[in-house]
Formats: C-alpha cells, sequence, structure tokens
C-alpha cells in the first residue's frame, strides 16, 4: 500500500506541475512545440508502429536460426496395450514418463528468409522515418496555430485601440454638442461609430478565443481563460525568400526530408515483397534432429529399472534431411506473386505522389511568400499614408473642419489598413518559416 500510495503521489505531483505550467502560464513556441510533441496520438502511433517494425525484424532474423523445444508426458494405461519397453502387448495398467527434444533448421528457402530480413530492415527505417515525419508536421501545424493566436492578438490590438479612439472623440464631440459648438448629429454619428467598434473588438476577443482554443486542443491540453502565449517580437525586415526559385527548394527538400526517402524504401520494400513471393516456386530444404527415452512402470524382468537408468537405456536419436518441392499449389503462389507485383505499383506511384504533393506545397509556400511580401510592403506604405491623413482629419474635426462622418471614414481607413498589415505580415513570416523549413533550417520564430 506505501508502494502504491508513493507512486499515486508521484503522478498526480507530474500531472499538476505539467498542467498547471502549460495552462496557467503564457506558452512560447518552443514551449508549445515541446507539449505537441509528447502529447500528439499520431506521434505516439508512429513511434509504436516503430516499435512493431523493429519486432518484425527481430523475427526475421530469427527465421535462419535453429530452433529448439523440449518437452515431457506422463501418463497412464489400461486395458491391452503395448508395452513402450518390450513391445510386448499386455493387459494391466502402464505408467510412462516420455522426454523429448528437437531442433529444425532451414539450409535453403528460395531466398525467402533473406529477403525478408531485409525487407524488415528496410521497414523498420521506413517507420523510423515516419516518426520523424510526423514530428515535423506537429511542429509545423504547432508553429501555424501559435501563429494565428498572435495574429488574433495583434488584430485585437487594433480593434481596442481603435474603440478608445472612438471613445476619447465622442467624449470630446459630447461636450461641445452640449456648448452648442456642434449639431447633434456630430454626437450620434460617434456614437453609432462607437458602437461597431465595440462589436469590432468583440468579434476579435472570439476570433483570439477560437484561436487560443485551437492551440490548446492541438496540444492536448484542457482549455481554460488563462490558457495564452508569449507573443514573440516577429522582425519582418530580415526576412528574405530564397531567389533561387522553386526548383532548387524542392532539389534540397527532397533530399532532406524524410517522407521522401520513406516513399522510395517502400519501393524498395516491395520489390523485396516480389523476390520473397517468387521464393516460393523454389525447392526448400530443411535439417532437423530429435532426442526421445522414456521410463515405464511395468516390465517382464521382475523388478523395475530406476528412472535413470531406463532414461539411459531407451534413449534414441534421429536426424532427418526434409525436401519439400512445390509442384502444385493452387496457384497460390501465382497469386502470391501477383499482389506483391501490385503492391510494388503501389508503392510506385504512392512515390510519385509524395513527390508531386511535397513539389507542389514547396509552390504553394512559395508563391504565397512571394504574395505576401508585396502585400506587406504596400500595407506598410499605405498604413503610413492613412497615419498621417488620419492625424490631419483629427486636427480638422477637433477644429470643427469636417464633420464627423468624414471623420470616421478616415479612421475606418487607418483601422482596416492595419489589419491588412497585420495579416499580410504574419502571413510572410509563415511562408517564409515554412521555406527554411524545407531548405533544412530550424523552426523557429
Amino acid at each position: 500500500m506505501k508502494y502504491v500510495l508513493a507512486l499515486f503521489f508521484c503522478c498526480w505531483y507530474f500531472s499538476f506541475s505539467t498542467f498547471g505550467q502549460s495552462t496557467t502560464g503564457k506558452l512560447t513556441l518552443e514551449q508549445s512545440v515541446a507539449i505537441a510533441l509528447e502529447n500528439n496520438l499520431d506521434l505516439k502511433r508512429a513511434e509504436l508502429n516503430l516499435l512493431n517494425a523493429e519486432a518484425n525484424l527481430m523475427e526475421s532474423q530469427g527465421q535462419q536460426l535453429p530452433s529448439f523445444s523440449m518437452g515431457a508426458s506422463s501418463g497412464f494405461r489400461w486395458g491391452r496395450s503395448i508395452n513402450p519397453v518390450t513391445n510386448d502387448f499386455e493387459t494391466r495398467r502402464i505408467g510412462n514418463v516420455n522426454i523429448s527434444g528437437s531442433s529444425s533448421v532451414p539450409l535453403f528457402a528460395g531466398g525467402q528468409i533473406s529477403n525478408s530480413i531485409k525487407q524488415a530492415k528496410i521497414n523498420t527505417s521506413t517507420s523510423r522515418l515516419n516518426v520523424e515525419t510526423s514530428r515535423n508536421d506537429i511542429s509545423l501545424n504547432t508553429i501555424n496555430l501559435f501563429i494565428n493566436v498572435a495574429f488574433s492578438q495583434e488584430q485585437l490590438n487594433i480593434a481596442t485601440s481603435q474603440l478608445e479612439t472612438s471613445k476619447d472623440q465622442l467624449k470630446r464631440t459630447t461636450s461641445l454638442v452640449q456648448a452648442g459648438s456642434l449639431p447633434m448629429g456630430d454626437q450620434l454619428d460617434l456614437q453609432a461609430q462607437m458602437a461597431t467598434n465595440e462589436l469590432e473588438v468583440i468579434n476579435a476577443e472570439n476570433n483570439l478565443r477560437i484561436a487560443r482554443l485551437n492551440l490548446s486542443q492541438s496540444l492536448q491540453l484542457p482549455f481554460t481563460d488563462e490558457f495564452g502565449i508569449v507573443v514573440p517580437e516577429l522582425e519582418v525586415e530580415g526576412l528574405e525568400i530564397d531567389n533561387r526559385g522553386v526548383e532548387h527548394i524542392y532539389s534540397v527538400a527532397s533530399q532532406n526530408l524524410p517522407q521522401i526517402e520513406a516513399a522510395a524504401l517502400g519501393v524498395e520494400a516491395a520489390e523485396l515483397g516480389v523476390r520473397i513471393s517468387k521464393g516460393a516456386f523454389a525447392p526448400s530444404l530443411n535439417l532437423s534432429a530429435n532426442v526421445f527415452s522414456n521410463y515405464v512402470d511395468q516390465t517382464n524382468f521382475g523388478s523395475t529399472d530406476p528412472l535413470l537408468s531406463q532414461f539411459e537405456n531407451n534413449l534414441s536419436q534421429s536426424a532427418n534431411l526434409q525436401l519439400n518441392i512445390p509442384v502444385f499449389t493452387n496457384f497460390r503462389n501465382r497469386a502470391g506473386v501477383q499482389r506483391a507485383r501490385v503492391q510494388k505499383r503501389l508503392s510506385e506511384i504512392q512515390e510519385i505522389e509524395t513527390k508531386n504533393l511535397l513539389r507542389q506545397d514547396i509552390e504553394t509556400a512559395y508563391t504565397s511568400a512571394y504574395a505576401a511580401k508585396q502585400s506587406y510592403r504596400s500595407s506598410l506604405l499605405r498604413v503610413e499614408s492613412l497615419q498621417e491623413a488620419f492625424r490631419m482629419a483629427q486636427q480638422r474635426f477637433e477644429v470643427g473642419a469636417i464633420n464627423a462622418v468624414d471623420f470616421q471614414v478616415a479612421q475606418n481607413n487607418l483601422f482596416n489598413a492595419q489589419a491588412d498589415l497585420v495579416t499580410a505580415k504574419y502571413e510572410y513570416v509563415f511562408r517564409v518559416k515554412v521555406l527554411d523549413f524545407y531548405l533544412g533550417h530550424p523552426l523557429s520564430l
């Protein structure tokens, strides 16, 4: 009971400390990726598949070794039966003890055993590469969700700032209206604008909550109101798209990414499967040996020999060489070869599909990164211009040179431009990081 309680306490403490650090504190990107890799079920499934592949490899390697087994039995007979020592028919109770040992080793099996070992080694390497692929996919997905949270947070900040500006203008306008300097319509227009800004803040808060929820669920963590991230400082100026183009990025990625190597190994494993199937047509040769002895409690010599003496006297050995030539197997071997060839063709198609998918992903990421870069530059110039326009509109509105409608137009234009800039910024950062990943660079922000 003490050991059980101690184990329970350790498990509870570990769970509590991990949960507390993950859900009540704000997570960095590195912590998010680490938690995702720790909790992701697909990755655990890939790791278990690797263990299965290693077990299959061990089993295949054992097929080339001799097998050995031992056995013993004991029983009684009644009625007329053959005494196993004297070989005479007797009608009485006979008790016996039998011991045996046997061993066999395959001498030739048409290359099936050696090819099975090679195939199992390739399958083990493929499973190991699949684990690495899963880790990369999880890391990329976590970074994407992490950036979505940061993006939503920036959108909320912009909406909140817009609302604060509207509140300040409404407060000032209300005072001017009460003093008779401005018409009541200006105050009503600003009240409508503030209500619109409040709705935009609510929508931004909801979007941020959904983004946090998606990240939390991806990390397999319970979602709480305290769950959040440490928003990194994203520097856009230092980011550059590789100017050598898609072909260069694809060439590097196809040599480094594990899914491409795994697809190629799948074709090799399928080719070995064809050889294994063809090996079933070849003769097989096996060598076996047996050792047997027994003890009987009834003899015709007056007294029963001791146990060990009978075992020694009744000891027998045998050795056998067995040749099996498949002449007709009801088309099983032919069907096996056909299935193996189909599997090889499927593996070849899978390899082509994997390469095509990688090329398409790189083309999409490169095109999106280039478009996001152009959009970011344009949005940056637009925000700078609209900030100055809004500053001038604010000054003119304060002195009564323009009405509230014109001021709202300038304010909304700046808000939309800032939102577009944030969108282009995060899109550009993520796409460049994806391209860096394809080039073999570590994933980070």
